[in-house]
């Protein structure tokens, strides 16, 4: 029986497992190269978002890079667990091809006809209205993410730790690779970082001199300028000039969070 759909069972997994689009995609590569199935990064979205299903063959190929079966991933009320393709014989061709290849020949030309049928009607011409084709567009050039922290652009913020915000995001403005996804709140980082701006994040324990992170300072986060004094002692710097110097001491209970690694306008 089926239940839900390759967009469920996939959202499903990225949030049991902390996945994000990008490492789907990564993970992938390996098994695009391998099986000759090419997958780009608007397609998986709209596969997430649910604007279009995947077919056999990217079925296939998001089971394995998964790990998951092929039906649970289209939606069966079915085991998620995996048959290895060396136990089932399946070796690199999907699993409908290799079932077929099983079959005597009557019922291969039964499954043939069928096959034929469903493809004559998935070619018929789909009368699609200007507005969900301006929308599957819109789709195609977003993807989904998730806000896990605020940061304060200005006097410190105390960090939510239930904070787990859905975004859709610009494809093309979302960097190649980067860890999570803050939200800053304030505006001492101007003109470079606004408030409500969303910062991508490399997680590190080390910022270079001069360079903009992501500082907790006695339980507050900041999003500032690291920098170093004539005299030794480490500030932290805001852009904006209205804002102060915060300095540190040994005194203060200091963790870098990270590494702003680009910036996410909304609008």
């Amino acid at each position: 029986m089926r239940s839900s759909n390759p967009s469920e069972r996939l959202r499903q997994l990225m949030s049991e497992r902390g996945l994000k689009q990008v490492e789907i995609l990564e993970k992938s590569l390996p098994y695009q190269k391998e099986l000759g199935i090419k997958m780009g990064k608007s397609t998986l979205s709209q596969y997430v978002n649910g604007v279009q299903s995947p077919d056999q063959h990217r079925i296939y190929l998001l089971s394995k890079t998964l790990e998951v079966s092929e039906p649970w991933l289209m939606g069966y009320d079915v085991d998620k667990k995996r048959v290895p393709d060396e136990e089932r014989g399946a070796s690199s061709e999907p699993e409908i091809i290799s079932i077929y290849n099983k079959l005597e020949q009557p019922r291969q030309e039964k499954v043939l006809d069928f096959a034929k049928g469903q493809l004559e009607e998935q070619e018929k011409p789909e009368v699609v209205s200007i507005f969900d084709k301006l929308k599957a567009e819109e789709d195609e050039n977003y993807i989904t993410d998730y806000v896990e922290g605020l940061v304060a652009a200005g006097r410190g913020i105390f960090q939510d730790d239930n904070l787990h915000m859905e975004v859709r995001l610009r494809a093309n403005d979302v960097p190649e690779s980067y860890d999570t996804i803050a939200k800053v709140a304030g505006d001492s980082m101007e003109p470079l970082i606004e408030d409500n701006d969303l910062l991508f994040i490399k997680v590190t324990s080390q910022v270079d001199i001069n360079d903009i992170g992501i500082f907790q300072v006695n339980g507050k986060n900041f999003v500032k300028k690291l920098k170093r004094d004539y005299s030794g002692a480490w500030y932290l710097q805001s852009l904006n000039n209205s804002y102060e110097e915060i300095y540190l001491s040994e005194d203060d209970d200091i963790r870098t969070i990270g590494e702003v690694v680009d910036i996410y306008k909304k609008n």
